[in-house]
């Protein structure tokens, strides 16, 4: 199977926390339509996020763009994903988003619902054309070893996990087996939730240096080092525009294999497999 997700821009933008203060409104939507703007098409939201407040923020924000250029994300709740009320919480989404359809519909975390009841709601809205491919969010290795015994498992596009410089976790078996059976890995908090993330990475004095010496912040930094994987697309969020401008520079910027080894000496990835990281 083609996935769809790796023919995108490796750079997204998130969208948790926004849509829940009204006075921030104008300056979160002119964040995002500024990326949009500017060569990001991917925007990951979800109904949760606000209690769907964020999905009505990018609703407006995407208004004066085409839509088949953007690349909608949106999720669905473990408590919403069953045969009951999946399509009921999609079109509440859809309604929110103001579209027709999304691109990608994720699976947000794994609830009581019998996957392959998920899964087949899932494969009903691709055929309603309702969504064009869904994937799932805070999956471990067992989890996605599962997904992909089952008849429609392997029309996963995608699977998005906490991933930053400080949480590599993911590293050790389960990006190893998604990339084995190319599926892509989504990276949210890329930079580490302003960096309060382990290790608490924004005031690193290692990591500031090296910043300082690519003329990069280290927000910068950060999102550089997950835009260098391999089979990923990496969703950092911001509300602000002038962050958002620093953000979307990130696509021309390259680190080079020697400032990598750098970061690699640094905070080094896990030489035995740990638990999911989902905060």
């Amino acid at each position: 199977m083609t996935n769809t997700l790796i023919t995108q821009p490796h750079l997204g933008v998130g969208t948790w926390f926004l849509g829940e203060s009204p006075h921030k409104e104008k300056e979160e939507i002119a964040a995002l339509q500024y990326a949009l703007s500017n060569g990001v098409t991917i925007v990951d939201t979800a109904e949760m996020y606000g209690n769907g407040r964020a999905e009505t923020l990018v609703g407006k924000a995407i208004q004066p763009f085409q839509r088949d250029k953007i690349h909608l994300v949106s999720k669905v709740l473990p408590s919403n994903a069953n045969a009951k009320r999946l399509e009921a919480s999609l079109d509440a989404s859809l309604s929110r988003l103001k579209t027709d359809y999304l691109d990608l519909y994720l699976y947000h975390w794994r609830g009581n619902t019998p996957l392959n009841e998920t899964i087949d709601m899932l494969e009903q809205m691709k055929k309603k054309g309702k969504i064009l491919n869904w994937g799932v969010s805070n999956f471990d290795l067992e989890d996605m070893q599962e997904l992909l015994e089952l008849p429609d498992g392997k029309q996963c596009a995608t699977n998005q996990v906490l991933y930053h410089l400080g949480s590599r976790g993911i590293e050790y078996a389960l990006k190893p087996f998604q990339d084995a059976h190319q599926i892509p890995t989504m990276a949210y908090c890329p930079l580490a939730q302003a960096g309060d993330l382990n290790r608490r990475l924004l005031t690193n004095q290692d990591l500031q240096a090296l910043a300082a010496d690519l003329k990069l912040n280290c927000y910068q930094l950060l999102l550089c080092f997950t835009l260098a994987q391999k089979n990923m697309v990496s969703i950092p969020r911001s509300g602000k525009l002038e962050h958002m401008k620093q953000l979307v520079a990130c696509q021309q910027i390259t680190l080079t294999p020697k400032q990598l080894d750098l970061l690699n000496q640094l905070f080094p990835a896990p030489r035995h497999r740990v638990a999911l990281d989902m905060e």
